[in-house]
């Protein structure tokens, strides 16, 4: 399949690893979200497009997950190669071996590998060591494959990205790190609420405003939610406690008490507002059930499109 004018593009894309989206283009990841559309329009035309036919996928998982995990298998599947569950018990990387002779390992088998994990410094070693590309699945750092098809959802109800604002509520965490660099990228005004002492990282933010006067985008960091949320096209939040700050729950609850995104925040949104979360969602927590289950809500079309958008990836880069 041939993305009209950007042959050069594609070409490009070819090998690359995809570990954060600071490492690709404004174009690259424009292209990117518009390959996943035309393989999500060729899945539900029921059109056969196998362009990794005989390849194969290993999927590490140091974490678990439900969309991961069934969106990557699943997409392979689709273009015609086969993955590869790999939990930390089915492989010596957790029991001693280095990650750099886990990948260069590995790479001997493999067409391209895929790691959901904990520390940020991993995959970037898995990456150095491996002679295939290397996919992000999730770190503790950044979710780069969300925020990709989380963008994609965007631009298929709004019709567009550049100039929008999108709004984040809660913790400063990877989804976060994820969604404003992609916004910085493709131009969108990103603004986040979060209480005192749960800030986006520091490095990753002053990342974001460099790129962000590239393309016109704008970045506030705030404490009021109703700031942050003022005129917004789309809200975004995610879990008080994110996967391995589960012993934090109680002590996060009271920080983030008045962070809750409900009927009541939304009133300062644009009345076409779109809600987001990238899922596994507590609701009467982050968000309140009439919100994430209301008209509004467009989290299951986040959700499918985890498939659509790694599928983009992984037939570009492999």
């Amino acid at each position: 399949m041939k993305l009209v004018g950007n042959e050069e593009l594609a070409h490009g894309l070819k090998g690359r690893d995809f570990l954060a989206l600071v490492d690709y283009t404004p174009e690259e990841i424009q292209y990117l979200i518009n390959y996943a559309i035309e393989l999500k329009r060729k899945n539900k035309a029921g059109e056969v497009y196998q362009p990794l036919r005989g390849k194969s996928l290993g999927m590490i998982f140091e974490k678990s997950s439900t969309r991961t995990r069934v969106s990557f298998e699943v997409g392979m599947y689709q273009l015609g190669g086969q993955a590869l569950f790999l939990s930390k018990n089915d492989i010596q990387l957790g029991r001693g071996e280095t990650v750099w002779d886990t990948a260069q390992t590995m790479s001997r088998y493999l067409d391209g590998i895929m790691i959901r994990t904990f520390g940020h410094k991993n995959v970037v070693e898995l990456a150095r060591g491996a002679t295939v590309p290397v996919i992000n699945g999730l770190t503790d750092l950044s979710h780069p494959c969300q925020a990709l098809a989380d963008y994609q959802t965007v631009l298929e109800h709004k019709g567009k990205l550049s100039g929008l604002k999108v709004a984040y509520v809660g913790d400063g965490n990877n989804m976060v790190h994820s969604l404003m660099m992609g916004a910085a990228k493709l131009g969108i005004h990103f603004s986040v609420a979060s209480p005192e002492g749960y800030d986006p990282d520091p490095e990753v933010v002053e990342l974001t405003r460099e790129n962000a006067k590239k393309t016109g985008a704008s970045l506030t960091l705030c404490r009021d939610p109703k700031e942050a949320v003022a005129d917004a096209d789309v809200v975004y939040t995610d879990v008080w406690a994110s996967m391995g700050f589960e012993a934090e729950q109680q002590k996060r609850e009271l920080a983030f008490a008045s962070y809750q995104v409900n009927d009541e925040l939304m009133k300062y949104a644009k009345k076409d507002y779109l809600f987001m979360h990238c899922l596994p969602a507590h609701r009467g927590e982050e968000v309140s059930a009439e919100v994430i289950d209301g008209a509004h809500s467009i989290v299951f079309d986040q959700a499918e499109n985890r498939l659509h958008a790694q599928k983009a990836v992984m037939a570009a880069i492999m």
